[in-house]
């Protein structure tokens, strides 16, 4: 087993930890020695775990001592709700350390490193970063910008259209479409809903009907937030229903308090953010919904809709990554636009996106597109 090897494993641990430990970034740790893993760990549900290192060191044992760990993650090297991992792994008498990325939080940022050389354990950084960058994009994002990331989902027809003529969209994706939504809600710790989107459909926007293949621990519900600057919506229905999963209101002073008050009586929370700027829409500030996210420790914040929510972010300039499930369906030039913008005037000042990946998902297709930054 050579480092790659051992890094991939590290990376599968972590993986399966991708839903429960936010705020905390989901980390995996494995301990080797004499070219076997004596030890396999991932980060624990935040407030009630540990982190990788320690648990992966725990299974390790007394064959620790001389080993080598590699861990997805820079060690953390100051006392947060945990001690830090750096004793762990230099108390375990770990001799080689093997990370893919350093972490960019300022409580870390190299400090676990350089404490790691101070106490003579060789410390070797890179191997797999390109593929734990994407595994913690969320989270270096938000440590980045402090915003939570911004994930725009749609599901479109073969021709581009969110929905036919007469405003009906169910279904244009399968089943197995709709449940792999379910699982990227599942790996998001808040979902967003403009009021259009929330009047039509009275969405429940919870996790449900999950892939049969799908394994993974499920965390926290995420939560549930409606953009509503003018108050439109009742408060009644699955959205306002709590004890199916939290509800966040972002609104703008010029809801009605009656409205406001009757939020707040189903327990959903409100906040207020200031109109958006005339070229970013007529909505909310959402580059201050974002950062209240950020703020309350969401990672990755999944966009469901509307096509005028999805324009206004795109105009904005904060969409992080755009998956569209296109689905095997045809709707002709009277269907509606998945993405209500502006779009440029010329091909040549056209956004151009990259391509993270391409899924079949029985008769459709999930498309990842990341913005380059």
């Amino acid at each position: 087993m050579d480092d790659t090897d051992a890094m991939n494993a590290a990376i599968g641990a972590a993986h399966a930890s991708r839903r429960i430990a936010a705020p905390w970034p989901h980390v995996g740790a494995c301990v080797a020695a004499d070219g076997e893993l004596i030890g396999v760990g991932a980060t624990d549900a935040y407030h009630k775990g540990r982190h990788a290192e320690p648990n992966a060191l725990d299974r390790a044992g007394s064959r620790a001592r001389g080993a080598t760990i590699y861990t997805t993650l820079e060690p953390c090297a100051h006392h947060g709700n945990q001690p830090p991992c750096v004793d762990a792994i230099i108390s375990a008498g770990i001799a080689r350390v093997v990370c893919a990325l350093e972490d960019p939080d300022p409580l870390v940022a190299g400090r676990g490193f350089a404490h790691l050389r101070a106490a003579g354990i060789e410390v070797s950084v890179g191997c797999q970063s390109l593929a734990v960058r994407r595994q913690l994009a969320a989270y270096l994002h938000h440590r980045r910008t402090g915003r939570a990331m911004c994930i725009v989902k749609t599901a479109n027809s073969i021709d581009g259209y969110v929905a036919a003529s007469d405003g009906t969209s169910q279904w244009i994706t399968s089943a197995p479409a709709r449940a792999d939504v379910h699982a990227l809600r599942a790996d998001s710790q808040a979902v967003v809903v403009g009021a259009g989107t929330a009047l039509a459909d009275r969405p429940s926007l919870n996790v449900r009907d999950l892939p049969a293949d799908d394994d993974a621990a499920l965390g926290s519900p995420p939560l549930r937030v409606l953009l509503d600057a003018h108050g439109r919506v009742p408060a009644e229905g699955p959205l306002f229903n709590v004890e199916i999963a939290p509800t966040l209101v972002v609104s703008t002073k010029r809801a009605e308090a009656q409205r406001v008050r009757e939020w707040e009586a189903c327990g959903a929370e409100v906040a207020f953010v200031d109109f958006a700027s005339a070229a970013a829409g007529r909505g909310v500030d959402l580059d201050a919904v974002l950062s209240i996210l950020g703020a309350r420790g969401v990672l990755q914040a999944m966009v469901e809709g509307g096509a005028a929510l999805h324009g206004a972010l795109l105009a904005a300039d904060l969409v992080d990554q755009l998956t569209v499930y296109l689905g095997n369906t045809l709707l002709g030039s009277h269907g509606l636009p998945t993405l209500a913008h502006d779009g440029p005037s010329t091909i040549a000042d056209a956004r151009r996106w990259t391509l993270e990946s391409a899924r079949v998902i029985e008769n459709d297709v999930r498309l990842d597109y990341r913005r380059d930054r």
